[in-house]
């Protein structure tokens, strides 16, 4: 059982006491055999859903884990999978009943039982070219797995200026919560939007780009040196933490706007 259905059941009486607090107890740190502990109790501590971080595990491990997690969870993210266990897992998903979210351009896998729900938090995604679309997606997944509204243009980079102005204002328009600018080469794209729109900005280098600043130390370095107030920095093609960080943004200021 989801830990919202737990205390809704002992709320209308249809569970006791005792029986919930068995039920609670389970949510904790879980172990899985030699190889994993799952901390089952992230989700309603920090709002974050678990990720499996898949490239360097072995499909059998991945698999346990995301029946392991699903007995308590609506929802995994399975992040970076090998090539040559992507299908598996969709294939996996479909025989064992589950539903699945791909990305473009991207190895990971949103996999869920019911219907994810969508909150009023919203996040606007940018990339500045096509070759930083994978790690957007990732992005994408990410806040769509935290409950997000997401709002996504691509290739919208500063080698043609005229092309991000429209896309912001339609964010502005849609009232986001807040940006995620994906940006490999010089990664200017990321200053840009920050001193354009009034919401909180997070920029993801890509390692994409050649010769003196390869593989998204320049994309790095120039966020980083950034003179926009209001923007934050993940690392080099962190998708994931991007998209964590936004939701979180959008979740906190859709929960106040709900509030009022």
């Amino acid at each position: 059982m989801e830990l919202d259905e737990i205390l809704n059941s002992l709320k209308s009486g249809k569970m006791t006491v005792p029986n919930a607090r068995k039920l609670l107890s389970l949510y904790s740190l879980e172990k899985i055999e030699d190889f994993a502990k799952i901390d089952t109790g992230r989700k309603y501590r920090r709002g974050i859903p678990e990720v499996i971080f898949a490239e360097q595990k072995q499909l059998s491990e991945i698999k346990k884990i995301i029946q392991r997690v699903l007995k308590k969870s609506n929802s995994i993210l399975v992040s970076r999978l090998k090539k040559n266990d992507y299908n598996k897992i969709l294939e996996f998903s479909k025989k064992s009943k589950l539903k699945t979210k791909i990305g473009k351009n991207s190895t990971s896998i949103l996999i869920y039982k019911k219907l994810l729900k969508k909150n009023k938090g919203k996040v606007g995604i940018l990339t500045a070219g096509t070759s930083d679309i994978g790690v957007a997606e990732e992005a994408r997944l990410m806040c769509e797995a935290m409950n997000c509204q997401c709002i996504s243009s691509y290739d919208v980079g500063v080698a043609g200026l005229h092309r991000v102005i429209p896309v912001l204002k339609e964010f502005i328009k849609k009232e986001v919560d807040s940006i995620i600018v994906v940006a490999g080469m010089e990664g200017a794209l990321a200053t840009l939007v920050s001193s354009s729109v009034n919401v909180p900005v997070i920029g993801v280098p890509t390692s994409v780009g050649y010769g003196y600043g390869e593989k998204g130390i320049a994309a790095l370095a120039s966020m980083l040196q950034s003179c926009s107030l209001g923007l934050a920095v993940v690392n080099i093609d962190n998708g994931i933490g991007a998209g964590a960080m936004a939701a979180s943004i959008a979740n906190r200021v859709n929960m106040k706007r709900t509030r009022h």
